[in-house]
């Protein structure tokens, strides 16, 4: 998302508020952002990248919905292009955004509150201006539409329109040093647009909504296409943080069945631009005449961001993922080097940390910080989580796993599963499970675990259903393990609500799929959030890494070290790309487009 700063420069006067920082134009969670008032552009984008000319990017599945901020139907893909926030991101400083609908912003020493100044030029696609009242309506409003926002905004406690372009928002609780950030993250919706009678955020619809944003809908064909339109008229047009950006003239989403037949369009030269995410892929499916002739353009992208989690997920709510014996049981049945060797052609390492690839993940034993937060939880956490980080098993790959499924046969037994003529049941109840897809690619990766589960005497199966078949299921937690990923920042926050707490277990829709219920869980999140320094977010961090793997929710997969990207030659991109995203479509150009840059 792109977020975007405001301050209060009349928060002295108000009484009961603590001292405020003056007004400033960007943010950082610990820190001054690099960037000075006066920056012309970002450093990574290419000021004087021409605008103009197509791009077409494939996706998967189908869409029935234009809104995307509610949980219910598919929504369409780039529909973030239409919506403005209060700031903007930046693509190469961890947790720092700079003004776009927000001027300035403020907040008091407390971190009780944030004031955003908005600019009197910001404007919605129909020429109305953006307005304190929109801010404060798209708060609520979204809060209302998707338990996401409930759990990422859970400390706001109200809101104080202090003019037109001007909104105080008040927290619950002081010292969420995160909060003014990703309040900066909220997309300002036209509140007349969205309290119309016939129109309803919480619903599907596929009348093009308004923005205020860089592109508007074009055209709409419902299910199969989409494209969007570059707003000749942008509002922000000549803003520092938009200089380099948003240059294609139209950006068209082609949906394709599954991802094998998008490849071929790729090759076809039918799309653009691919995001390649199969290992063979990769290795096998490129050695074609036109990457020879470098017209279709193979490149590798170092990324200094975490890889985050991607794992097999079981559902907790349901017996007998609620054991954490038979959770463990399940990752000591799961052959990686086996798989990596034999399907991903060894690109792929395996994930070891819910922070993989970045300082926040825990390694070794606990250091004197980390114990620091999980000496009081002593009694309600495993004990081996004070030991060294529970890491996965390992195999030799030769697919030879014998002493791996005694392990988990004997932690089966432990929890009570017996084998009985060649099954494996507790009570009388044989252990069955499936596994849920969406992508077809994935089945092949699944069935040599089934094998080894079977091995076990489980009855293991797959599942492939449809996109919005899929996202139901999930919304309501109607599975017994998926294919999950966790993506993390280098600064966690407010959304480790809505991946891990309690109160996020039962909520409709929401991340946590695994269903934790776990007090101590609960409070190191709350611990991670209220963190007052970098050093202690790290410890809280890693401290709760520990506990998540000591929990063994999940059997961790595997991460790539690099992006993998393949795009025809009519595409470019800056020479120095940013570290912490791809900044795909906004900061790529069209070599062919002859329009001027901003």
């Amino acid at each position: 998302m792109r977020f975007f700063l405001t301050v209060y420069a009349c928060l002295l006067l108000v009484p009961g508020v603590t001292h405020a920082q003056e007004p400033t134009h960007g943010l950082s969670l610990f820190g001054a952002p690099n960037l000075g008032k006066d920056f012309t552009h970002y450093p990574y984008v290419n000021p004087d990248a021409p605008k103009g000319g197509a791009l077409r990017v494939a996706a998967i599945g189908s869409f029935d919905s234009l809104n995307n901020f509610t949980i219910k139907g598919s929504a369409a893909s780039g529909l973030g292009m239409i919506y403005d926030t209060l700031m903007d991101t930046s693509l190469d400083e961890p947790s720092t955004a700079y003004g776009l609908i927000a001027e300035t912003v403020s907040h008091p020493a407390d971190y009780s509150s944030v004031t955003f100044v908005l600019r009197k030029q910001a404007r919605f696609h129909d020429g109305t201006p953006v307005r304190a009242e929109d801010v404060a309506f798209s708060l609520e409003a979204l809060r209302a539409a998707n338990p996401f926002y409930r759990a990422y905004y859970r400390d706001v406690a109200g809101t104080d329109i202090l003019g037109p372009h001007e909104i105080r928002i008040r927290f619950a609780a002081s010292g969420n040093r995160e909060l003014p950030l990703i309040l900066g993250q909220l997309p300002v919706l036209p509140k007349a647009y969205w309290t119309r009678d016939d129109r309803a955020l919480e619903e599907t619809t596929l009348d093009p909504p308004m923005g205020s944003g860089p592109y508007t809908i074009e055209r709409v064909n419902a299910g199969r296409s989409i494209t969007y339109k570059r707003n000749e008229n942008y509002w922000a047009r000549d803003l520092n943080v938009v200089q380099g950006r948003f240059n294609f003239e139209r950006v068209r989403y082609e949906y394709f069945g599954d991802d094998t037949i998008a490849f071929e369009a790729l090759k076809a030269g039918d799309v653009d631009y691919r995001r390649e995410f199969s290992s063979r892929i990769w290795a096998t499916g490129y050695d074609i005449d036109a990457v020879a002739q470098n017209r279709l353009k193979l490149e590798t992208v170092a990324q200094k961001n975490g890889k985050g989690m991607q794992a097999f997920i079981f559902n907790t709510r349901r017996s007998p993922f609620d054991n954490a014996l038979v959770r463990e049981a399940l990752n000591w049945a799961y052959d990686f080097e086996w798989t990596n060797k034999n399907l991903f052609y060894g690109q792929y390492a395996r994930t070891g940390s819910f922070f993989e690839g970045s300082e926040l993940a825990a390694t070794g034993t606990p250091s004197a910080a980390e114990l620091a937060f999980l000496e009081p939880l002593r009694g309600q956490i495993p004990d081996k989580t004070f030991g060294a980080r529970i890491e996965n098993p390992v195999t030799d790959g030769s697919g030879n796993i014998r002493a791996h499924l005694r392990k988990a046969r004997a932690l089966l037994e432990q929890a009570g599963w017996k084998i009985d003529a060649g099954k494996l049941k507790r009570d009388g109840t044989l252990f069955e499970m499936e596994f849920l897809l969406v992508q077809p690619a994935f089945e092949r990766i699944v069935a040599p675990y089934i094998r080894n589960l079977e091995r076990l005497g489980i009855t293991a199966r797959t599942r492939i259903i449809d996109p919005t078949q899929y996202q139901n299921r999930l919304n309501n937690y109607d599975f017994d393990a998926v294919v999950a990923s966790f993506g993390q920042s280098l600064s966690p926050g407010n959304e480790q609500r809505d991946y891990w707490s309690s109160q996020s277990a039962d909520t409709r829709g929401g991340k946590n799929l695994i269903g934790i219920r776990d007090p101590a869980v609960d409070s190191l999140v709350e611990k991670l959030i209220f963190a007052t320094s970098r050093q202690e977010l790290v410890a809280a961090t890693r401290a709760l890494d520990r506990v998540l793997l000591s929990n063994h929710y999940v059997v961790p997969q595997w991460h790539a070290p690099h992006e993998r990207l393949a795009f025809w030659d009519k595409l470019a991109h800056p020479a120095r790309m940013p570290g912490l995203a791809l900044g795909f479509p906004d900061l790529w150009w069209h070599v062919g487009a002859t329009g001027p840059g901003n």
